[in-house]
């Protein structure tokens, strides 16, 4: 009994769900099958077949198609060599265990190839051997029988069980020698030989009470097997009718998982015999091993129970061979069919063949699982609906058998989503219906496919000139919705079309993250604004990269004094304007011209008159240099002057710059101009005597104190006669501007004046000439007017 349930659980455990892997693009398998044969019992490594010829294969193609065995149920440990094609065992088959009584044993497998994929489908025969002996599952048999039993009469014994199939089955039955039976085999319709007892002669209680007998069981194997049973009959007083029952064949159906205990069937008999002789116990008749396990009787009631639950997966119909007995030996038998009803107790199963969690980006119709599902109910109760959600970009397609493939519907963005949950639905259709997920998480993989952005288009860097070297001016940046290697960025200056800019030597960049460098100090007079393109390049491959504008905009510092354009203050001898006595107030004397390098409000300049012979004589406006009197010129105002002027800009801190102007008053134009060196060697030995006699007066000036004030008193009114009937103007030598610009950048140069003077020093006589300037419409009546007069002094100058 023990053994016969370890192989029921055996069996049950191994009808498991098939194993398949399936790629798209597949060949399916033909429909004909290739049965191939091994004996049971075979060790471990026993040689199946050569499958190469029915796989169409030759040796070197079987590595490249990964050939896989794969069975479904009653699984097969079988080995495929790759190298060979040979089908090998790897566990000992037990055709019993697997197949139980069914003949033949034939289990099915497919064999697996890849690229492309073909299901090769094939069955496994397990023959018999005899390999196990008929056993009587009572080891002894006790038959009551009356002694009034007329000769002929048939008795029933229970058969022998022999797990072996075929000619290795339960053949045949002999029985001990003696004198009131011999043995009578009948064929049963399910094919099994059942043992009968036939009495030859009456039997005599009071002679024999006892009968003992042996029974022997022999199969058809090669050496025969055989299992004997002690048959034990007593004799009995008179018992003239045996049992009967009301119906000789009862038919119940019961469902699966029914409750231990449930009620099966009742069966009934009669017996018209009385007292002892009509008292019916109810058995068992010829019950199998499976019978007594799952089924319990009553003796008394003839009430048949449940003694386990039952399973339609495993076993769909019992046959129940009943019997009843009475007090007196006699016996009745019936037949009770159970049919096993299903119930939708079995949730599909989903078997995952091949998957693949990682798939990359931009792939459409790639496969991500073959997997394959089942149901053990039958009818409605195991078909199935297999579904995905529709939200997502994948879609899944029917196979060979129950299979299906998953596999992207569209190309996958991993920047859009990086990762799917999907979420397999196995529904079947019975009442209720059953439902099994499962759920894959598929995580897409990273393809450069996005190039680095920039955060700008283009970028403004402002620099202050003057800086110091390796100063970082500003920093770039990009980005790159890609993932690792694929989103990691280095940045680069890229060539430049401008040939006379070296951007080499003025910038630097931080390949790593963007930082710009000034590589030495800008210069803003130098180089006020340059642009150049930087790069970022990530290390996909293959490598994408992105382009920006980067300008750079130098500020100005004031780091340049004011030039001063006119006067020249390099000249070998200093320039010296003239200034008639009769000029008016406001009188242009002359107009000082600066400029400055730098820009904007550092280049605004203005002027300042510091230092002067006679204050007050001159002024200076401010925005445009022009020197003009600020009154009336009169006879003890000296004939000559010197004014220092100042030109400072508008910067922080501002510069500035000085020029020296000389200013001769004349009487008019028409008195003589002596030659530039004489006038200025005369001025120079003037002063020098001044400071002589003011250094004699100062050291002297206890002693001689009023010789020295007469000295001075005279030499002042010598000079004054000496400037009075000598006049002159000092000629700037060198190069003399063409144009006089104003730079204050507001346009405070009201008016635009131009000498001409000529000099000749032919037989020491000078022609001079006087040319008006150039003035706005606002001053021409008063230009007129000058115009006259210098026209009246032109004629008269002459020197000899």
């Amino acid at each position: 009994m023990e053994a016969a349930e370890e192989m029921e659980r055996a069996l049950k455990k191994r009808q498991v769900p098939l194993l398949f892997f399936v790629l798209l693009g597949i060949a399916q398998a033909g429909s004909t099958l290739k049965r191939y044969s091994v004996e049971e019992e075979a060790e471990n490594g026993f040689f199946v077949a050569n499958l190469l010829k029915d796989l169409g294969l030759e040796v070197h193609e079987l590595a490249a198609r990964g050939p896989r065995v794969i069975s479904k149920g009653k699984k097969l440990n079988l080995e495929f060599n790759r190298q060979t094609g040979d089908l090998l065992l790897r566990e000992k088959l037990d055709r019993e265990e697997r197949c139980g009584p069914a003949e033949p044993c034939v289990v099915p497998f497919q064999v697996l190839l890849g690229n492309p994929l073909q299901i090769f489908q094939a069955e496994l025969q397990i023959r018999d051997i005899n390999d196990h002996s008929p056993v009587f599952l009572d080891k002894e048999i006790i038959l009551k029988i009356s002694e009034m039993t007329a000769s002929g009469t048939t008795f029933l014994i229970e058969p022998a069980q022999d797990l072996d199939v075929g000619s290795n089955g339960l053949q045949t039955y002999t029985i001990s020698p003696n004198f009131y039976f011999h043995l009578k085999l009948q064929d049963s319709p399910d094919g099994t030989i059942l043992p009968q007892l036939v009495l030859d002669r009456m039997l005599d209680r009071e002679e024999q009470s006892e009968i003992r007998l042996i029974l022997t069981a022999i199969d058809g194997g090669s050496p025969p097997r055989s299992g004997t049973a002690l048959v034990l009959i007593k004799v009995l007083d008179i018992n003239d009718n045996a049992p009967t029952f009301s119906k000789f064949r009862y038919e119940v159906q019961v469902p699966e998982n029914s409750p231990v205990g449930s009620h099966v069937a009742t069966v009934s008999a009669r017996d018209l015999d009385i007292g002892d002789y009509g008292k019916i116990a109810y058995a068992f008749s010829q019950a199998s091993e499976d019978i007594r396990k799952t089924f319990r009787m009553n003796a008394t009631s003839g009430e048949i129970l449940l003694a386990t639950t039952l399973d339609f997966e495993s076993i769909q119909t019992y046959t129940v061979y009943v019997q009843a007995t009475d007090g007196g030996g006699l016996s009745g038998s019936s037949v009770v069919f159970v049919q096993v009803i299903d119930l939708n107790d079995n949730p599909p199963e989903l078997t995952m063949s091949t998957l693949t969690n990682h798939i990359p980006e931009n792939s459409p119709e790639t496969i991500i699982a073959v997997f394959s599902v089942a149901d053990p109910d039958s009818g409605d109760n195991g078909k199935m609906v297999c579904s995905i959600p529709e939200d997502l970009p994948f879609i899944l397609k029917p196979s060979v058998e129950n299979f299906y493939t998953l596999m992207t519907n569209t190309a996958l963005d991993r920047e859009t989503r990086s990762q799917y949950n999907i979420t397999i639905m196995i529904t079947d259709l019975g009442t209720p219906r059953l439902t099994t997920q499962h759920t894959i998480t598929v995580q897409v993989s990273d393809v450069n496919d996005n190039a680095p952005a920039f955060t700008q288009t283009s970028y403004t860097l402002f620099v202050q000139e003057n800086n110091s070297p390796a100063l970082h001016i500003g920093t770039i940046s990009a980005t790159d919705s890609d993932s690792g290697s694929n989103a990691h960025i280095t940045y680069s200056l890229l060539p430049t079309h401008d040939l006379q800019l070296a951007l080499h030597s003025l910038i630097s960049i931080n390949t790593e993250n963007g930082q710009l460098f000034a590589l030495r100090a800008l210069d803003y007079e130098t180089l006020e604004t340059f642009e150049f393109r930087v790069g970022a390049t990530d290390q996909g491959s293959p490598a994408l990269s992105s382009q920006a504008l980067v300008q750079v905009l130098v500020l100005d510092a004031n780091d340049n004094d004011p030039f001063v354009l006119y006067p020249l203050q390099n000249a070998s001898a200093p320039c010296t304007e003239l200034l008639p006595r009769a000029a008016e107030p406001g009188y242009l004397v002359t107009k000082v011209v600066a400029v400055d390098r730098d820009s904007g409000q550092n280049a605004w300049l203005s002027f300042q008159l510091l230092k002067a012979t006679e204050p007050g004589l001159f002024s200076v406006w401010a925005h445009n240099g022009e020197v003009r009197t600020s009154r009336l010129l009169s006879e003890r105002d000296a004939p000559k002057h010197r004014l220092l002027l100042l030109v400072k800009d508008n910067g922080d801190p501002p510069r500035s710059a000085s020029v020296t102007l000389h200013v001769l008053l004349v009487d008019g134009f028409s008195q003589p101009y002596l030659p530039l060196p004489e006038v200025a060697s005369n001025f120079a030995h003037d002063e020098d005597v001044l400071t002589l006699y003011l250094v004699i007066a100062l050291a002297s000036v206890s002693s001689i104190f009023l010789l020295s004030v007469l000295l001075f008193v005279g030499l002042r009114l010598c000079r004054r006669a000496r400037a009075a009937s000598l006049g002159g103007c000092s000629v700037p030598e060198g190069h003399f501007p063409g144009h006089l610009v104003d730079v204050s950048g507001t346009g405070t140069l009201s008016q635009s004046y131009q000498y001409e003077v000529c000099l000749t020093g032919d037989s020491g006589t000078t022609d001079f000439k006087f040319m008006k300037p150039v003035i706005p419409n606002f001053l021409l009546q008063s230009s007129e007017r000058e115009n006259d007069t210098n026209a009246r002094y032109r004629n008269s100058f002459e020197f000899s």
